[in-house]
């Protein structure tokens, strides 16, 4: 009796099936995970975008989102969800990495997450979805911790953090910051003010005793000048209105100075409207042409940003090929 040999198959019991493929041995998952981890977060971003353009890269959208929240940092992790929030984008695809983070990162990244989000320069809703995605996602003891946590970062909140810009192709070189330059002192200014509100009170025709109107008009003109300098100085205090300041009440006091010299009788009409009499009106207007007088040398000899151009430095030059010929 002979003995038939038999070729093994799947199907006898003795040989246990052949095991299956590993998941993650899928080279596109691999490639997804290797370029979302390694990349700078503008070029995630910017694949990301370019998946989402073709609807049967849906699933590798997902699962590259996904890692994103997974693998990068907290800051990583913030930045795309800025750049991917940003007009006319939705919140969609960010929504995908806040939740992927919220769930499966540890509880001292979930607290800086939500930490970051609400105090960058967000949408609210952003924030809400990453505590959304806590609140649903994971047990309640890690919930009574992540409430803790919270807490204690709302009673020691950390200064607002901006959201960081993407770099430039080519960064501009770095300079030295600028000297601080001391202003000048405001105070001269303010004074020279309420000198000239003074001399325009003094100068004020309260009543018109009888003259015309064409004497009156002339009174309040005066009055009326000393309060326009003093509110320009009000305004802003600049070399000119300063110059202003000074000539306008010295004005007034050379013709308080010269009246009864003068041939004009209606200059002489008019200063006798005035609200202060004119010894002391006149010594107002010489107080206000003088305190305008300092201030405008104060803002003068006030250190100042020199206007000199600094000298360029020589730009070094490459040395020469060896061998090469001159030109």
């Amino acid at each position: 009796m002979t003995t038939r040999s038999s070729t093994p198959t799947s199907q006898d019991p003795d040989i246990p099936p052949a095991p299956p493929e590993p998941v993650g041995q899928d080279p596109v998952g691999g490639l997804l995970h290797a370029a979302v981890a390694d990349r700078p977060v503008e070029e995630v971003a910017q694949l990301i975008t370019l998946l989402e353009r073709s609807p049967e890269h849906a699933r590798a959208t997902l699962e590259a989102l996904r890692a994103v929240g997974v693998d990068r940092s907290v800051e990583d992790v913030t930045r795309l969800v800025g750049l991917l929030t940003r007009p006319p984008r939705t919140a969609n695809s960010a929504d995908e990495t806040i939740r992927a983070a919220a769930e499966r990162r540890s509880l001292e990244d979930v607290t800086r997450l939500v930490a970051l989000l609400h105090r960058t320069d967000l949408e609210p809703h952003c924030g809400q979805e990453a505590v959304r995605a806590a609140a649903t996602g994971r047990p309640v003891e890690e919930l009574v911790e992540l409430i803790r946590r919270l807490s204690e970062e709302r009673e020691h909140p950390a200064p607002p953090e901006p959201l960081p810009e993407p770099p430039t192709a080519a960064p501009a070189p770095r300079s030295l910051p600028p000297a601080t330059v001391p202003r000048p002192p405001t105070w001269p200014g303010r004074l020279a003010v309420a000198a000239l509100v003074v001399c325009a009170v003094a100068y004020f025709p309260l009543h018109r005793d009888g003259s015309s109107l064409r004497f009156y008009a002339l009174a309040l003109a005066m009055s009326v000048a000393c309060l326009a300098v003093a509110l320009l100085l009000t305004l802003r205090i600049t070399a000119s209105f300063l110059a202003g300041a000074v000539l306008v009440p010295a004005a007034l006091a050379a013709a308080q100075l010269l009246d009864g010299r003068l041939p004009s009788a209606g200059l002489s009409r008019a200063l006798d409207l005035t609200l202060a009499p004119a010894w002391a009106a006149g010594p107002a207007a010489v107080c206000a042409s003088l305190a305008s007088l300092t201030a405008l040398l104060v803002h003068l000899t006030a250190p100042g940003p020199s206007r000199k151009a600094q000298p360029r430095q020589p730009e070094p030059r490459e040395p020469a090929a060896v061998g090469s010929a001159p030109e």
